[in-house]
């Protein structure tokens, strides 16, 4: 409990910045007109791939008793492949809209 409660407090300045950036970004997001979230889908594509990427190095790189890196590296991964998934998902599903029908 110590070693969380120290590691909150030497990266205290980081916890706030991204705290602000998950408020900055659900505004952006809110206010997106429709017709650019097909794009905008395709760029959280690539970032949640980034994330996936960034989690497997992390959780390589990690000691195997670190239960905690493990496992937050774990969750990283699966909530990234269900962005990915999802936003491919939704991406083909508005691409098919715009498709002539016969």
């Amino acid at each position: 409990m110590n070693e969380m409660l120290e590691f909150l407090y030497e990266n205290l300045e980081l916890i706030y910045i991204l705290i602000f950036a998950i408020f900055i970004g659900v505004e952006l997001i809110k206010n997106v007109p429709s017709v650019l979230h097909t794009p905008l889908m395709s760029g959280a594509n690539a970032l949640s791939g980034v994330v996936i990427v960034g989690a497997l190095l992390v959780m390589m790189q990690a000691d195997p008793t670190d239960y905690l890196s493990l496992g937050l590296g774990f969750v990283a991964v699966v909530l990234g492949i269900i962005n990915v998934v999802g936003g491919f998902a939704v991406t083909d599903r508005m691409l098919q809209m715009f498709k002539k029908k016969k």
